[in-house]
């Protein structure tokens, strides 16, 4: 009897170990995802759970934006309407600056630019017209040979202002002549529809069947 009860006994505390140590094992695994990160702060938990919240698109920022506009084709480029001036008043004007020298033809535009805007003289437009080039041809005295001797290339800026008055424009001119480069020759005219019609890129053949039909 005693050995039977013996090995019942030894039977049961085994059992008994198997479901406390399998019991063990899940509450550490709960205890392991359910872990305070860090030395035991409690604010710093393991678990992300922000994925599952509404907050998950924090750091986007293009619906704060305003919606983008479709793209159309640009409307043709029209010219706008050329101020005549008054009597007191000029109209639409054109600086007129060419030479050889890009960087000096350059800097010499940003000045009368710059210059414009300090005293107030509003400035429609500043822009580059095409580069031209010139070939210098040299002919022999004694034949009909021709060399070429030199290459040269013309740039050119336009400042376009208005409103400048009467009163004004010779001083404004006796500066900008004063503080004019050696090179760049300078001109000061009235804007018109021709100096509009240069910037544009010219279509022979569009123009031909034009010609045509008229």
């Amino acid at each position: 009897m005693t050995a039977a009860l013996g090995k019942v006994l030894c039977l049961g505390k085994e059992l008994f170990l198997k479901e406390t140590s399998a019991l063990i094992s899940l509450t550490l695994k709960a205890s392991r995802r359910n872990s305070i990160c860090s030395l035991g702060s409690p604010l710093l938990n393991c678990c992300r759970h922000y994925r599952s919240q509404p907050t998950h698109g924090i750091g986007r920022y293009k619906h704060l934006l305003p919606p983008e506009s479709s793209k159309k084709r640009k409307d043709r480029i029209q010219m706008k309407e050329i101020d005549p001036g008054t009597e007191h008043k000029y109209g639409d004007l054109n600086i007129v600056m060419t030479g050889l020298d890009m960087t000096l033809v350059e800097h010499y535009a940003q000045y009368i630019h710059k210059f414009c805007n300090n005293l107030s003289i509003k400035v429609e437009e500043s822009y580059a017209m095409p580069t031209k080039t010139m070939e210098v041809i040299l002919t022999q005295e004694k034949g009909s040979k021709m060399l070429l001797d030199a290459v040269l290339t013309t740039h050119q800026r336009i400042v376009q202002i208005s409103g400048l008055t009467a009163t004004f424009a010779p001083i404004l001119l006796e500066i900008i002549q004063k503080n004019q480069p050696e090179g760049v020759h300078l001109i000061v005219k009235e804007h018109t529809e021709d100096d509009f019609k240069v910037r544009l890129k010219g279509r022979p053949e569009l123009e031909e069947l034009l010609a045509q039909l008229n």
